[in-house]
């Protein structure tokens, strides 16, 4: 967990958490016996905010976009959303060196901004949040308060990310036609990659039980992308949503893709692993 002052390179607004966590032990997190019970639940993302947009869009018949629907989304309550339930997590044993480097050897110091993706021809800034109740970052900065609200559960995700030590967070918002991408680097303090490793697997946890296609990030150990259920809605379009998770020494990266359109497996994995490449 970083001191109260932020070292060289990290946001000078984001203000500590609230809560001094305990340090997060070195390594792998172990894996649950079986039997045992199992670990505390994790929050699951909230709903993209635009989905709402777009969705928005298609009623009053927008092409191309979700601008119209911007007004329709702030008269809107917010959608219920299900109880959580999580089974118990698995850590796959890797011993390569490839492994082994991309867990112990790789630090992200310096301006963790600069390790993202930069925004693809096409593209750009997005104007809203991507998700439902969550902020734009603040010149590529996320604070942690900004961050645990695209959760459903946010006070929730606060106590479990100040538990592993959350340093800082970069994040990008970008926009095209229909198309909406998110990246998230979560960097963790002291010991930083237990704390990404955990993040990480709590992240994969719904890329598998919830995804119907699934595949590997390479370049990341055991990083994960997934095809999420379309949202369907009588007389609306649909909404296709794809995301992967993955680690890279202490950094945990986050990529979602929304569309109106299929989100193609080779899309998804490409923003994965080009940005898994770059920590």
């Amino acid at each position: 967990m970083p001191e109260n002052r932020p070292a060289a390179g990290d946001p000078p607004t984001t203000p500590p958490p609230s809560a001094t966590p305990p340090e997060p032990a070195a390594g792998r997190p172990p894996e649950p016996d079986a039997g045992t019970a199992t670990p505390p639940e994790r929050p699951k993302r909230r709903r993209g905010r635009t989905t709402a947009l777009i969705l928005a869009a298609a009623v009053l018949g927008v092409a191309g976009g979700a601008a119209a629907g911007y007004t329709v989304q702030a008269e809107r309550k917010p959608t219920p959303l299900p109880a959580l339930s999580q089974a118990d997590l698995a850590y796959p044993e890797k011993s390569s060196a490839t492994a082994k480097d991309a867990v112990g050897t790789h630090k992200a110091d310096g301006d963790l901004r600069k390790l993202l993706l930069p925004r693809p021809s096409g593209y750009r800034d997005a104007p809203l949040a991507t998700f439902e109740g969550g902020t734009l970052s603040d010149d590529g900065w996320m604070t942690v308060r900004s961050y645990i609200r695209e959760f459903e559960e946010p006070p929730r995700m606060l106590e479990h990310l100040n538990s592993i030590g959350v340093r800082r967070i970069a994040a990008a918002d970008w926009e095209r036609g229909t198309r909406f991408v998110a990246i998230r680097l979560v960097q963790f303090g002291k010991d930083g990659v237990a704390g990404a490793v955990e993040n990480t697997a709590d992240r994969m946890y719904y890329l598998e039980t919830d995804g119907t296609d699934r595949g590997e990030v390479r370049g990341s150990v055991d990083g994960r992308w997934a095809q999420m259920p379309v949202e369907r809605e009588a007389g609306y379009l649909p909404v296709y949503h794809a995301q992967a998770a993955a680690f890279r020494g202490d950094v945990m990266v986050e990529v979602h893709i929304f569309d109106t359109k299929p989100v193609s497996n080779k899309d998804i994995r490409s923003f994965a692993e080009r940005q898994v490449g770059r920590l």
